[in-house]
């Protein structure tokens, strides 16, 4: 984890070394300006969608999602899992708390990996509020149909990588 955290303040450093270079003073103060603005809503939003995933996990019960997109439901779970997916709501401050509660009920890796690709790949409340609107029908009938596999391709994939490589535990399940 501080390995993680290191590397990214190291990326910061030469990003805003790039920019003072480029912009100078001003366009590190308008991208340190720019980091605020997006911070403060996080820090908003980000323990309300904490809180309401939290609340959700007192009244769902967890055993019936560990028994249908647990490690366990093979491939049935990781088809389940992309639809599943395509439906979460919104962008990642709602969608990545439901899924972090999904993960702790018990789903499996393969599972979590086609539930997150699902979400990027199929996006329904994309599809309805800009892509339909936007592209048309066909061109998201076309998209659709193009790229349906690649969520479930992506879990079972996870899923064989686990389990070859045993690395069910390093990654908390």
């Amino acid at each position: 984890m501080i390995a993680i955290a290191l590397t990214m303040w190291a990326f910061v450093c030469l990003f805003a070394m790039i920019v003072y270079e480029r912009k100078g003073g001003a366009g590190v103060k308008a991208a340190g300006g720019f980091a605020l603005k997006q911070g403060r809503a996080l820090a908003i939003r980000l323990p309300l969608a904490l809180l309401a995933a939290s609340f959700l996990a007192q009244v769902v019960p967890t055993d019936a999602i560990a028994q249908v997109l647990g490690r366990d439901s093979g491939l049935y779970g990781i088809i389940l899992a992309s639809l599943l997916g395509g439906i979460l709501p919104g962008g990642p401050m709602a969608s990545f708390p439901l899924a972090l509660f999904i993960w702790d009920a018990g789903a499996g890796t393969g599972q979590m990996v086609a539930l997150l690709a699902g979400w990027s790949v199929f996006a329904m409340h994309r599809v309805l509020a800009y892509e339909a609107p936007v592209m048309g029908w066909r061109f998201v009938a076309l998209r659709l149909a193009s790229s349906f596999f690649l969520p479930p391709a992506a879990g079972i994939l996870a899923a064989l990588v686990v389990r070859e490589f045993s690395l069910s535990s390093a990654l908390g399940h």
